[in-house]
């Protein structure tokens, strides 16, 4: 399976992640824990090129196209492989944080990303999608707390509302694929909801 991880700052993606690491491990599944943008060598100098502050006036397309490059190389040297040889993986974005970003947040019209998601990924898309929702102000409270801000976690608020709510439009109109968790909850039912979806996948 393909298991992919959404949640905009401060939602607890990361101590999440150990957890279903750690559940899908238990279970034996064989397991390959990436990340976006990043997962490769080249998509982590990407993934610096996005994050970093030496490019704060990048433009929009530039960062979209830049997502995708990074993208192309992932699923290429890491996501297909691991498929093709029977590895589950799970990973920290994917592209509907391109949808959410780019799209909902900087206003790239959606038909510009549809176009690259099926350049770059053809018929591939995630079997699960775990998005770990959190009111805007309360995730960048935790994530002010965390570490010092990166390119895009100095965006204003309004963009963060954005961006929330298109996650959760795309969670609505594919509620096949996705699993919406209240990560405004307590660690431990936060971590209670994500291990009854996990129960249902590995049965």
């Amino acid at each position: 399976m393909f298991i992919t991880v959404e949640g905009s700052e401060g939602a607890g993606k990361s101590t999440n992640l150990e957890f279903i690491q750690e559940r899908l491990q238990a279970a034996g599944k064989e397991l390959v824990m990436t990340r976006e943008p990043g997962g490769t060598e080249l998509g982590e100098e990407i993934r610096e090129l996005l994050l970093g502050h030496k490019h704060d006036g990048m433009s929009d397309d530039c960062e979209l196209l830049l997502m995708f490059a990074a993208r192309a190389e992932h699923l290429n040297r890491v996501i297909k492989p691991a498929l093709n040889k029977g590895k589950w993986v799970v990973c920290d974005r994917f592209t509907d944080a391109t949808y959410a970003y780019q799209g909902g947040g900087r206003g790239i019209p959606m038909q510009r990303i549809e176009a690259l998601e099926n350049w770059v990924q053809g018929e591939l898309r995630p079997d699960l999608t775990l998005f770990l929702d959190v009111p805007v102000d309360i995730g960048m409270k935790r994530a002010g707390e965390r570490s010092a801000p990166d390119r895009f976690e100095r965006q204003q608020i309004d963009f963060f509302e954005r961006v929330r709510t298109c996650y959760l439009e795309r969670a609505r109109s594919d509620a096949v694929r996705y699993r919406i968790i209240d990560a405004g909850q307590s660690l431990e039912d936060v971590q209670r909801d994500i291990a009854k979806v996990l129960t249902k996948v590995l049965e």
